[in-house]
């Protein structure tokens, strides 16, 4: 069975962090594995944990006040789920959903951002490809509602 360093390692969001970065965040990781229609996480829930998805898909889904869920992206395996754990005030804008058996790397927020605190460098490392990772779902979900609803007339 593999360490949950060298997982990151193998990870494309993880290339080109040194051994001993992976190693740090590693430390704050623990593998978990979730069933099709379980809930990882709701919308408002503390942002305590992401999740580097090794196995399966996870619908990242709006949950209308009425009707059913709007799925504004599926995250599969070898991606990221959960950006709102970098910044404040910590919590899940949207709700994501097992769309099957998943398998993934669980890793907890406040280890990790108490080792981004003590090392700037971490820190920004991480914030970098956070940023690009938020702003890559954004579109995503811009270009899943203008789907929906069409033009803005603009």
């Amino acid at each position: 069975m593999k360490s949950i360093a060298t997982l990151l390692h193998e990870h494309p969001f993880f290339a080109g962090l040194s051994e001993e970065t992976l190693t740090l965040i590693a430390g704050c990781g623990t593998n978990v594995h979730f069933k099709a229609d379980e809930t990882l996480f709701s919308e408002n829930d503390p942002a305590d944990l992401f999740y580097v998805l090794r196995r399966g898909r996870v619908a990242i889904e709006l949950d209308p006040a009425r009707g059913e869920a709007l799925v504004l992206e599926t995250v599969e395996a070898g991606e990221i789920l959960g950006v709102s754990w970098i910044l404040p005030p910590y919590r899940f804008a949207f709700d994501a959903r097992a769309m099957e058996d998943t398998s993934a790397v669980a890793i907890d927020a406040a280890c990790l951002r108490g080792k981004c605190d003590n090392d700037p460098a971490l820190g920004y490392a991480l914030f970098t490809r956070f940023a690009g990772l938020v702003h890559d779902r954004l579109q995503a979900a811009r270009l899943q509602l203008l789907d929906l609803y069409g033009s803005t007339g603009r």
